[in-house]
């Protein structure tokens, strides 16, 4: 049984503001390609599949084109989907009966009993071999709200404590249909302890203390594989090569200009797992940084006038960011860079600016007391932040300027 592993597609974003659309389609054309190159039996999507709760109709149609496109060039490829948090539970499954017909199985939402207990029978997914017999067992569980998860008594951390008891009981259940020679795998979107973050992950919600990092002990260790989603670098956790996040397919900030995306396959055969690897995903669109640390205004300027010229196509420039040193503030800082760039093959995503650090002690001694507050007028405060962020004093022009607009609102007080 050969199976690959991705998660965190996040169809429907953007990328400062610039539609992904053809970065997803090369990726899922690749993808296609990979499933029929290596023979793939299973896929397993470790939720996240778009961006959004409410995607638009485009985002929808090309990931059901891909499960369209898939199925037709590896008709016995069976496809297994849980929710990110990002997605709505609810919207992806709508479709779930039509789609298992195909060997497509969505898991949205933890369905109870009417007793109220988990029904862990609709989690439970049996993978088959091309002759029809169960060779696997997959615990398809997607990411768990508060309420999804068995409650804990007297527990310190309740999220990561419930999530373990639900793992433990799913897993205990996948245990009375296993036969001899059979495996057990799992599907988690999480966040484990001690994963290494990107960039982009750190815009996720955390919770202050961590009281929401699942340990990787969460996870029998007699489950073959455990295909994390959630973060966005790939790794393996715990120190274990079975238990990895596959990461996000496409680049999510420049800090992953070097970074490769990849996806994981391996196989399982007799209920032992083999040939852990990491495929590597193409580049369609790159992530360029001038100049490679920040430099005077002019000679970035300089810079940006040598890149290439436009190409034909846009959806090939690379994403620009702009990096430059200032001594103070540039209103016009954006227009220049975008006259250096007319013309030029790539797309200013962002424009990262910095000031020469120069901060001592006494300029670092920023806070204040409520007695020390009630002594400072405006002026003062305005100057100490202005000092924080270019270090310098305040030019004449700008205090001139505070002065007038703060008399305006003294006036209009009055």
């Amino acid at each position: 049984m050969k199976i690959l592993h991705t998660a965190d597609w996040h169809i429907g974003q953007t990328f400062y503001q610039y539609d992904r659309t053809y970065e997803h389609q090369q990726f899922l054309n690749w993808l296609v390609d990979t499933i029929k190159e290596k023979d793939i039996e299973l896929l397993i999507i470790s939720g996240d599949v778009f961006d959004v709760a409410n995607p638009a109709a485009g985002s929808i149609k090309l990931f059901y084109s891909f499960l369209n496109n898939a199925v037709k060039a590896q008709p016995d490829l069976q496809i297994i989907v849980t929710a990110g948090n990002h997605d709505s539970a609810a919207r992806l499954e709508a479709p779930k009966p039509l789609l298992e017909s195909s060997n497509i199985h969505i898991i949205g939402m933890i369905e109870r009993r009417e007793d109220g207990s988990i029904d862990y029978e609709k989690m439970i997914i049996p993978v088959k071999d091309k002759q029809g017999n169960t060779v696997l067992w997959c615990l398809a569980i997607p990411f768990l709200r508060m309420g999804d998860y068995p409650a804990v008594a007297e527990s310190a951390a309740l999220y990561a404590d419930g999530v373990s008891a639900l793992y433990k009981e799913a897993y205990e259940y996948a245990l009375t249909k296993k036969q001899d020679g059979q495996g057990i795998i799992a599907m988690a979107h999480l966040h484990t302890l001690d994963a290494e973050l990107s960039d982009h992950d750190k815009t996720e919600r955390v919770i202050m203390g961590g009281i929401e990092f699942v340990p990787a002990k969460a996870f029998h260790e007699d489950i073959l594989y455990t295909a994390l989603g959630h973060i966005h670098k790939a790794q393996k956790i715990g120190g274990k090569e079975n238990i990895r996040y596959s990461g996000s397919p496409l680049p999510m900030s420049f800090s992953e200009m070097n970074y490769r995306h990849q996806v994981v396959t391996f196989d399982i055969t007799a209920g032992e797992i083999s040939d852990i690897a990491l495929c590597e995903i193409p580049v369609t669109t790159a992530l360029l940084r001038v100049p490679s640390k920040p430099q005077p205004l002019p000679e970035v300027l300089e810079q940006l006038s040598q890149l290439p010229e436009a190409g034909e196509d846009i959806n090939t420039a690379p994403y620009l960011e702009v990096r430059v040193l200032l001594e103070g503030p540039e209103p016009a800082l954006r227009h220049k860079v975008e006259t250096a760039l007319a013309g030029r093959h790539v797309r200013l995503a962002k424009i990262d600016v910095r000031y020469p650090s120069g901060e001592t002690e006494e300029d670092a001694a920023t806070t204040v007391s409520a007695d020390q507050l009630h002594e400072l007028n405006p002026l003062d405060v305005f100057k100490q932040i202005y000092r924080a962020d270019y270090n310098s004093d305040t030019p004449e022009e700008l205090v001139a300027l505070f002065n007038q607009v703060l008399q305006e609102i003294t006036t209009k007080e009055q």
